[in-house]
């Protein structure tokens, strides 16, 4: 049968899977050096040792030790907006998509990737002009999301802000005491496992302050 133009033969696609396989084992090994011995220690051979590659393949896919962190800054990033906003839009209350989405992120992201969180809050800071762009572009977007749901609540509550720039500094607290829990419990005293009892009375206490607004 003729093959449709632009189709690669079956050949083509098992070398295009492996090709994806060793970049996805790079990032894999990368992830586990940058959280175990951390991102200065770690060397592009190391990386390339521990994904059990050659160093000529992990060059191949990408140029450097900082392209790659790069790369997993966005693709974690990418995955707690994904988490907080699949549960923030499960519910109508969006004061209770605001609860839910918080407990996700402590118990579903938190608590199951503490290696993720490492990456993200310690390995990736004051590093280069690059990753700092990447941190603020991540930092950004969480805020965004988060001032849509502060807005929505607003929206929905019929209550209104003194300032334009309220709700963007609301998302901004919230953002940042979230990301503290996360250094704090994770990164400095590795109580992880403690999350989960803890990220309900954790929630209520952040999320009632918004939640204050709309009983005015």
């Amino acid at each position: 049968m003729k093959k449709s133009p632009g189709t690669l033969s079956r050949a083509g696609q098992r070398r295009q899977r492996e090709k994806e396989g060793r970049r996805e084992a790079i990032l894999k090994a990368a992830m586990t050096l940058f959280a175990s011995e951390g991102y200065n220690q770690a060397s592009m051979e190391h990386i390339a040792d521990e994904a059990e590659v050659s160093i000529g393949t992990v060059y191949i896919n990408f140029k450097s030790k900082e392209e790659i962190l790069a790369h997993l800054m966005d693709e974690i990033a990418y995955e707690i907006r994904k988490i907080v906003g699949d549960n923030f839009r499960t519910v109508e209350d969006p004061y209770e998509g605001m609860r839910k989405s918080g407990i996700a992120f402590m118990t579903e992201f938190c608590q199951k990737y503490p290696e993720k969180i490492i990456i993200l809050y310690r390995e990736s800071v004051g590093k280069s002009p690059l990753l700092e762009a990447h941190r603020e572009k991540m930092h950004k977007q969480l805020v965004a999301d988060l001032q849509g749901a502060v807005e929505t609540l607003k929206e929905k509550s019929g209550f209104r802000f003194r300032s334009g720039l309220s709700s963007e500094i609301i998302a901004t607290c919230i953002g940042g005491m979230y990301e503290r829990i996360a250094y704090q419990f994770i990164i400095w005293q590795n109580r992880t496992d403690e999350l989960d009892e803890a990220s309900e009375e954790v929630v209520d206490f952040i999320v009632g302050g918004v939640n204050s607004l709309r009983m005015k």
